[in-house]
């Protein structure tokens, strides 16, 4: 057995060196966010390894938002999925907006008098819907015209401000998809759109095939997951029908695996449906995303 090395906090410690204080405790939640950043550090540093990303929840409102930027700018995944709720707060501060801390322990009625929606304890104005129309309004004959969502969000990324996660995927050619892009507020304005008799083609299976392509034809596969929903499952299901499962994984997420759905099920329970390796290099933290995600990232960065 090897011993446990108790953490100790030294004046000006980096990120790098806590995380590696809590490889040396090695147990726990500190264990699992140190064997987290050894295991994005083999994917990245693996020329032959995709890397997917993954990522629900409120992580724009959540502060995330110029962490996802610098590792699309520095390319070190391949594919990102998201949800739709994260692209329309990523392009509303990228209009100039911003999320604002607040309280949890509040008057939910008054806030909507104020005209103000809560997440958690992050603000945001109601007003900001105002410019995202206004938005999609200037660029929807642009838009209409793509095929799949994926040319949709390619398309949108170009016309998105620079600043945006939107925008960096454009730039550095990173795929975004969305499968759930209906259910958010660029979805509802859209769905507007139609209502008032304007045309648009969409396909919403069409994406599959592009990234089941992309996993067919990977050497390797690794996958990280910030939180779980949609964006993880339509990874795991393109892993699924492909040769090549994953050889890496990490999860982030707070859920629990009792009530089977895909959010709590640990990385594990993929190696019975096929979709990873059964001798994978993977961890599942238990962590606030918020918490474990600039700790991860931090120390990789500063390895590579």
């Amino acid at each position: 057995m090897k011993a446990i090395k108790h953490i100790e906090i030294k004046k000006g410690i980096s990120v790098n060196e806590l995380v590696k204080q809590m490889e040396n405790s090695g147990v726990m939640g500190a264990g699992a966010i140190a064997k987290a950043a050894n295991v994005l550090e083999k994917m990245i540093k693996d020329k032959d390894c995709k890397i997917y990303l993954g990522m629900a929840g409120a992580m724009v409102p959540g502060g995330m938002r110029n962490i996802i930027i610098d590792i699309i700018k520095n390319k070190l995944i391949d594919v990102f999925v998201t949800t739709g709720a994260n692209l329309t707060h990523d392009l509303i501060e990228g209009l100039g907006h911003k999320h604002y801390q607040g309280e949890s322990n509040v008057d939910d009625a008054e806030l909507n008098k104020k005209g103000i929606y809560r997440m958690y304890n992050s603000y945001m104005k109601n007003e900001v819907y105002e410019d995202l129309e206004d938005f999609f309004d200037k660029h929807y004959s642009v838009l209409s015209k793509c095929k799949n969502i994926r040319e949709f969000l390619s398309r949108l990324g170009e016309l998105s401000p620079e600043g945006t996660i939107l925008n960096a995927c454009f730039k550095n050619n990173i795929p975004i998809f969305c499968p759930s892009l209906a259910d958010s507020g660029i979805g509802l304005i859209i769905w507007g759109r139609l209502v008032q008799g304007k045309e648009m083609d969409v396909k919403a299976f069409d994406d599959l095939k592009d990234i089941i392509e992309i996993a067919w034809t990977s050497k390797k596969n690794g996958v990280v997951y910030l939180g779980g929903g949609v964006p993880k499952n339509y990874i795991q299901q393109a892993l699924q029908v492909v040769p090549n499962k994953a050889d890496f994984g990490i999860q982030i997420t707070m859920d629990r695996a009792e009530p089977g759905g895909s959010s709590g099920a640990p990385l594990k329970e993929g190696i019975s449906w096929g979709k990873m390796k059964k001798e994978a290099d993977f961890v599942d933290v238990i962590c606030d995303v918020t918490i474990a995600l600039p700790l991860i990232y931090g120390a990789v960065k500063d390895r590579i």
